[in-house]
């Protein structure tokens, strides 16, 4: 099993959505998040001044697939969160161990 998280803009939350479920994913976890790389934050105006915020908002998903789906999964985030611009985001996946679902008690593959 392997989890993958992705950094993305907030407003792509709905594209990515609805292409993780296009790809049989059925459940997700989304967080608000705050960050920078290479955008290195932006300028912005509040009554006429001017501030660099350094943080900016983006929104962390994180899914939980077996092996088999995992680039079909990187795919779909991938192809929905894509403006071309910098900033879009960015893909991680690491390993799990093993997974149990509280309420049941199914254990790895099966608590997915």
């Amino acid at each position: 099993m392997k989890k993958v998280e992705a950094i993305i803009r907030p407003f792509k939350l709905e594209d990515v959505k609805l292409a993780l479920v296009n790809a049989g994913i059925i459940g997700m976890t989304v967080s608000e998040v705050r960050g920078f790389g290479k955008q290195k934050g932006q300028v912005e105006r509040y009554r006429g001044s001017e501030f660099t915020v350094e943080f900016l908002q983006k929104l962390k998903i994180e899914v939980v697939v077996d092996d088999e789906n995992v680039s079909s999964v990187m795919n779909a985030i991938a192809n929905a969160a894509k403006t071309g611009e910098i900033g879009d985001g960015k893909i991680f996946v690491s390993p799990v161990e093993s997974v149990v679902r509280i309420r049941t008690g199914d254990k790895d593959s099966s608590a997915l």
